[in-house]
């Protein structure tokens, strides 16, 4: 029987092989978009997920609250990693560690360096604590005495090899490393972690080498409770019966008895949360480690979302074309009835058939995803990956047949298991075909097609517009033709500095050049607090700082409202505020702002100029207060920006300029990479996200009016061959080829216009909620909704047309000839 059900399904294929071949294109784009989206979401939600009670295992971060501004740290001050064993209960496993900022590894052998890496990530310093909490596996040395000295290293197997490419891990077993000025010796080897984690540290080095190294000791502030640093991290195992909010407690009450609020902290709170193991993948505000990748949820959510409308609508076009070709297949189904077939054997004929050709679609799609993955490369996570042997991957194409065989066939199998076997042998089942229940099913199932596409087109509109105002709006400075470089952090000088400075004012491409920190709109944040005295009131305010010198308002041109830009002697005494920082203090107009005097981190400094507001970060992101300082420190002098000179027609100055840059670079840092950025490339970056959806909301379009396009000319074929003689009749009888035209087209029309109102509120619903991600947003236009609808409109009309003229075409005497 089951060979039966296959060879007619094979000889029905055969012959309705143009429908047979919309419904595997349809399903296959559908399927392939969900395996692809289904591999990424999976590769992210499967993060930390191996850990032997990972569900209590939770991260210690900061909150922190400067005059109402928030802000998140991912660490915590050192004394907090010691006290926390013994003063705070309901835990039972702590496990402190501090991450080394990149540093420069020496492989040593007889005391000579033999090999040299530079900036280095993924080191920390750890002990038993961490191994007791995250569970690796050792292949040499042993969990319970490795790291219980000073200046002793762990390595993972990834580094071994790396390190020492060439020997066995017995024989890198006491061979000696140095991290910048920290030696150590190697004592123990684990297994690299094979399964997704942000656990990415490589090397893990004795935590009591602090007891050693006064500079390591001073970084990891043991005794500053009034510190915070990222670096600093805190990982914690609760017992089972635990209360969070009381282990919270109890945090916080070590932090007030040994920092006490002061006087001057009124209005600031700090306090210590509790982070999930399996929030540090989705958390933005604290982030994971350096060199770890924040995924973001909604964008998953919206991911799946749109996978499930591909499969959607590859099963709508299966069960409009299923449904609109029941007639023909209706004396079939008498003949069985009538020869003894029961509904349900007709059911099963049917849903095997869709079986295969959903079976088919899985094939096309399983052969089509590694070359998905390679095209969007670019924004899929590196890690993501399509390995069939997987059984997780291998259970959810078993699911996803089985679920898209039984929602595209179940239905058609139903209403064509349903005829009446004296209706059809009487040629009545095309009676009032128009009317019946699976026509009405058919138009609503267009309509939710054209739904989802118009969605997608208006959607993609709307991202595109926002990226293109994000790119062209005047944020307040000047962006082109001016490049930025970061002096190294560790071997930073002023004097190189200065030197390297006067080497770029030399060069006869560069315009003007200056030296400072971070360019006016960055990543980074640099804020403090600073007090205003008016004689009535004070107004503590949160500040957000830019360092630079005499020369740094003047290359990114950002203009002066009141009073003067700052000069290099105005160290220490003087500032420049924007316009919103003005407002805050309560001045009507910037120029009654020149000459006041702010209590600024202890000091009094005078306010000498007033300039333009510009976004500190992306249009994300509100203008907030701001100060401009001459910087003094290292970190606040340690970035250099440079206006370039226009280029000449097919001059290559700029090119030339950044070579003498980069030899000027090697004479004053020969260690150290010299690396450069376009400042407006930047502030593309900032879009990147934005970029990547639209660039994934125009594919979803395009899938999309692809599918519903195929379906439509599946139907409108099927539509023309019912009415073929009615076609020819009404040509006999005078109708021109425009009047047939449109006759055949009018339904459609329509329903594309009710699926442009019903769906027009549900995306300006949507793009408002997308669009409250913007401080400062464009607007949502009417024309992008009427472009979308009218081009929806267009595409569909020229695509039935291409059988609508054809049959409007056709002789009549060929379509009457058999009457």
């Amino acid at each position: 029987m089951i060979k039966n059900y296959f060879k007619i399904a094979f000889r029905g294929f055969w012959r309705h092989k143009f429908f047979t071949l919309i419904n595997v294109i349809g399903l296959s784009i559908g399927i392939s978009a969900a395996l692809v989206i289904y591999l990424i979401v999976h590769f992210d939600f499967t993060f930390d997920k191996f850990h032997p009670d990972g569900d209590r295992i939770y991260r210690v971060v900061t909150n922190f609250s400067f005059s109402g501004e928030a802000g998140y740290n991912s660490g915590v001050c050192g004394p907090l990693t010691e006290v926390v064993k013994t003063q705070v209960a309901g835990l039972d496993a702590s496990a402190p560690f501090y991450t080394l900022y990149q540093p420069t590894v020496f492989i040593n052998d007889n005391k000579l360096a033999i090999a040299k890496f530079k900036n280095e990530d993924n080191v920390v310093l750890a002990d038993q604590r961490y191994f007791n909490l995250f569970h690796y596996q050792w292949l040499v040395g042993s969990e319970k005495t490795a790291l219980t000295g000073p200046n002793q290293v762990v390595l993972t197997t990834k580094q071994a090899k790396k390190y020492f490419p060439s020997l066995s891990y017995d024989q890198v077993m006491g061979k000696s490393i140095t991290y910048d000025t920290i030696k150590t010796t190697v004592v123990g080897i684990v297994q690299s972690i094979k399964e997704n984690t942000d656990l990415t540290f490589n090397d893990f080095i004795s935590y009591s080498t602090k007891n050693t190294n006064k500079a390591l000791e001073g970084q990891l502030q043991l005794t500053e409770w009034g510190s915070t640093n990222s670096a600093s991290q805190l990982f914690v195992r609760v017992v089972p019966t635990a209360s969070i909010t009381q282990i919270e407690k109890q945090l916080n009450y070590l932090l007030k008895k040994n920092n006490p609020p002061k006087a001057s902290d009124k209005g600031n709170t700090q306090d210590f949360h509790l982070q999930k193991l399996s929030d540090l993948h989705f958390n933005a505000s604290y982030g994971n480690f350096d060199t770890g990748r924040v995924a973001n949820k909604n964008t998953l959510y919206g991911l799946l979302a749109i996978a499930a409308f591909l499969l959607l609508l590859g099963c709508i076009n299966f069960i409009n074309l299923t449904t609109a070709q029941a007639t023909q297949r209706a004396k079939e189904i008498g003949i069985r009835k009538t020869m003894g077939s029961s509904r349900q054997q007709l059911i099963i004929q049917f849903l095997s058939e869709t079986f295969i050709i959903t079976l088919f679609a899985v094939i096309i799609s399983i052969a089509l995803t590694p070359l998905i993955l390679k095209l969007f490369a670019g924004f899929i996570p590196a890690g993501v990956n399509a390995n069939f042997l997987q059984f997780d991957l291998i259970l959810f194409l078993v699911l996803l047949i089985i679920s898209i065989s039984f929602l595209s066939g179940f239905y058609p199998a139903i209403l064509l298991s349903g005829y009446k076997p004296v209706s059809v042998l009487k040629n009545q089942a095309k009676s009032n075909s128009g009317q019946t229940r699976n026509a009405w099913l058919r138009k609503s199932l267009t309509v939710t097609q054209f739904m989802i596409a118009q969605f997608f087109i208006m959607a993609t509109l709307l991202v595109s517009k926002q990226i293109y105002y994000a790119l062209h709006k005047d944020l307040g400075f000047k962006k082109d033709a001016i490049i930025v470089i970061n002096s190294p952090f560790k071997n930073r000088k002023m004097s190189r500095n200065l030197l390297f400075l006067d080497k770029l004012r030399s060069m006869p491409q560069v315009e003007l050049a200056g030296v400072g920190s971070q360019p006016p709109s960055s990543g980074g944040t640099n804020s403090t607090e600073a007090t205003f005295k008016d004689g009535k009131k004070e107004i503590k305010t949160d500040v957000q700082q830019k360092f630079g010198d005499e020369n740094y308002v003047k290359i990114y041109k950002i203009k002066l409202l009141a009073g003067r830009y700052l000069k290099n002697a105005d160290t220490s005494k003087s500032l420049v505020i924007n316009q919103t920082y003005a407002k805050v203090l309560g001045f009507k107009t910037p120029a009654e702002a020149i000459s006041k005097v702010l209590d600024y981190n202890g000091k009094k400094l005078e306010i000498v100029g007033v300039v333009g507001d510009f976004y500190q970060k992306s249009l994300r992101t509100p203008i907030k207060p701001l100060a401009i300082l001459i910087g003094n420190r290292a970190y606040q002098t340690g970035t250099f920006h440079i206006a370039l000179k226009p280029q000449t027609a097919g001059g290559n100055e700029w090119k030339t300029a950044i070579a003498a840059m980069q030899s000027s670079w090697k004479g004053l840092y020969p260690d150290d990479d010299f690396e450069y950025h376009f400042f407006d490339e930047n502030i593309a970056k900032f879009y990147e996200s934005e970029q990547q959806t639209s660039t994934l909301l125009g594919w979803a379009t395009g899938l999309s009016v692809f599918i519903s396009c195929l379906g439509l000319l599946g139907l409108a074929i099927y539509t023309t061959n019912q009415r073929t003689k009615e076609i020819g009749v009404r040509k006999v009888l005078g109708a021109t080829v425009t009047q047939i035209v449109t006759l055949l087209s009018t339904e459609l029309v329509w329903l594309i216009l009710l699926a442009f109102v019903v769906v027009t509120p549900i995306a300006w619903y949507a793009m408002n909620k997308w669009m409250q991600n913007f401080a400062d947003r464009t607007t949502i236009s009417w024309w992008i909704f009427v472009l979308s609808g009218t081009g929806m409109l267009l595409t569909a009309v020229i695509t039935s047309s291409l059988q609508t003229v054809k049959a409007a075409l056709t002789n009549p005497v060929k379509s009457l000839r058999s009457e």
